[in-house]
């Protein structure tokens, strides 16, 4: 598949990236759980994507790039949606969480 061009590859990555995060708004999964299970949740999604507007040249805000993510503000997300972490989910997220040697999210 190498017969991409590279707007042919951004085009695809861009389609596979809208459908990742309408999947995410989409479903009701805890970002504790995203994160012990996928090593990323939204917010490190929404980072990176604010890390990318920034390498652009363009400034967005913590906040601006949640609500891209999220699909609303993450307040308002988190009072729909976000419960307390259970112990099992704590303990999971501390036993995987990176440590200071190992590239993080």
């Amino acid at each position: 598949m190498n017969d991409l061009t590279e707007e042919q590859r951004i085009a695809l990555e861009a389609a596979a990236f809208r459908r990742l995060v309408e999947h995410l708004r989409g479903n009701d999964v805890q970002n504790i759980d995203l994160m012990n299970l996928a090593g990323f949740c939204r917010n490190c999604l929404s980072n990176w994507y604010r890390e990318a507007a920034e390498g652009a040249g363009i400034a967005l805000s913590k906040d601006e790039s949640r609500e891209i993510i999220y699909g609303e503000p993450y307040a308002d997300w988190q009072a729909k949606h976000q419960r307390e972490a259970s112990e099992a989910q704590k303990a999971a997220f501390e036993a995987n969480k990176p440590s200071p040697n190992k590239p993080s999210h």
